[in-house]
């Protein structure tokens, strides 16, 4: 049996691939364990600097949770009463999406196909997505008569204002990589036969960049969502100060002043 997630490491990249594409990448309870052990993996390792997330086939990113998977769970449940089923969501979906969003360092999602459900989530959390034109995207929660999990009611109305968000929630629907694109979705919009390597060169290049200067980016773009200006402002200052330190900002200051490329260390 193949694996259901892939996870390599190369130059500083973390390629991590959804691969169940005979299922649309859907999310069993084998591939939601083994991606948040590869997302946790790349986290906490030192050699990682960025990590790209795709998922194999042409067809699609992530249709979220495996329904013929959850029919069978579901039963079970009713049997014994254990309400098994739902904490997927404890247990799978939130440390995936805190993965993601926590880890110091940047993630760049290439949408290959549909993302629906946890699998837009998915997509929603990372840092800079990607999209093939051949792509698109639905909330699909309402659809099985279910309310959003994966953080899409923190994120999406984040992206796309709360007004759209609601009516994307309220009113699940297949939105077009185009209109994803015009919606602030998608960072980039490629054309399919070109997504791996577009994704894979944005990927590299922040897995080139100032590591310690993108975690604080990362850690201050999520505390000002939440968080007040005179905070924030207290906020940009801690992270300024850790940035100020590090070495890749020694050797970026020196690149410049020498007229270089600055080659960074990632410290």
């Amino acid at each position: 049996m193949a694996d259901t997630v892939l996870h390599e490491v190369s130059d500083g990249l973390a390629t991590i691939t959804l691969n169940r594409p005979e299922a649309m990448n859907a999310l069993n309870v084998a591939a939601k364990v083994a991606l948040r052990d590869a997302l946790r993996s790349a986290a906490e390792d030192s050699s990682v600097r960025a990590v790209l997330l795709t998922a194999a086939g042409d067809r699609a990113f992530c249709v979220g949770q495996d329904l013929k998977e959850h029919i069978g769970l579901l039963a079970a449940d009713r049997e014994t009463g254990s309400g098994q089923t739902m904490s997927t969501v404890r247990e799978h979906y939130n440390p995936i999406v805190r993965a993601v969003t926590e880890m110091a360092k940047p993630v760049v999602a290439a949408v290959n196909g549909v993302a629906a459900g946890a699998g837009f989530g998915f997509a929603l959390a990372a840092d800079y997505r990607v999209v093939a034109d051949t792509a698109a995207f639905t909330t699909s929660f309402a659809g099985v008569a279910l309310t959003a999990d994966s953080g899409v009611s923190w994120t999406l109305p984040r992206v796309v204002g709360p007004s759209r968000a609601t009516d994307l929630l309220l009113f699940p629907r297949s939105i077009t990589a185009q209109e994803a694109y015009e919606l602030g979705i998608a960072n980039r919009l490629v054309p399919a036969a070109e997504l791996r390597a577009e994704a894979e060169k944005v990927a590299r290049k922040l897995a080139e960049g100032p590591t310690v200067a993108y975690a604080a980016l990362k850690e201050s773009v999520r505390f000002g969502l939440s968080h007040s200006l005179a905070e924030t402002l207290e906020k940009e200052d801690e992270l300024q100060t850790r940035a100020g330190r590090s070495e890749d900002h020694a050797i970026a200051v020196q690149a410049f002043v020498n007229k270089e490329k600055p080659k960074y260390l990632g410290r």
